[in-house]
């Protein structure tokens, strides 16, 4: 079907340390994310939960997940538009609850910063927004909202 798409990836438990899940604190939440054709990614549990800082947490990982594609889809958005985009950057952030011993994320706020050729193109630019916004397959497919704070600026001007 052209209209699906499947992803595969592996995970693979790295952590451990010689007794396995024993105990609650004698485990360690390393893992390894894998896809084929791409180097491989370190994960661990966010250091709330006994993880390790200096790799990705599946709550940054969702953040990442959103900012990203909301940043694919509004490229494509600012081309159908004629908008040229000369830069974009974003400082996303995520709010996460807990709930006994679930939880679930509250809201994601998305904060692109983009850089337009002209200042002709800043209506455009942050109209298309709210298409990136319709057309992200994440964000469409997440029970929270995704908020969006975008700030447009004019390469001249910069």
């Amino acid at each position: 079907m052209k209209d699906r798409h499947e992803y595969s990836i592996g995970i693979e438990w790295t952590g451990n340390r010689g007794s396995g899940t024993s105990g609650y604190r004698d485990y360690g939440r390393e893992l390894l994310i894998r896809a084929a054709g791409k180097p491989p990614l370190e994960g661990s549990a966010d250091p709330t939960f006994h993880g390790d800082r200096d790799r990705w947490n599946p709550e940054e990982l969702l953040v990442t997940a959103l900012a990203q594609c909301h940043m694919l889809s509004y490229l494509h958005m600012a081309v159908r538009a004629g908008v040229v985009v000369t830069a974009y950057e974003d400082a996303a952030s995520g709010v996460m609850r807990q709930q006994g011993i679930g939880g679930a994320f509250e809201e994601v706020v998305l904060r692109p910063r983009v850089t337009v050729a002209d200042a002709s193109m800043v209506d455009a630019a942050r109209a298309a927004h709210a298409e990136a916004r319709d057309a992200c397959f994440i964000a469409n497919s997440v029970n929270f909202p995704v908020r969006h704070e975008p700030e447009i600026m004019v390469a001249s001007e910069v």
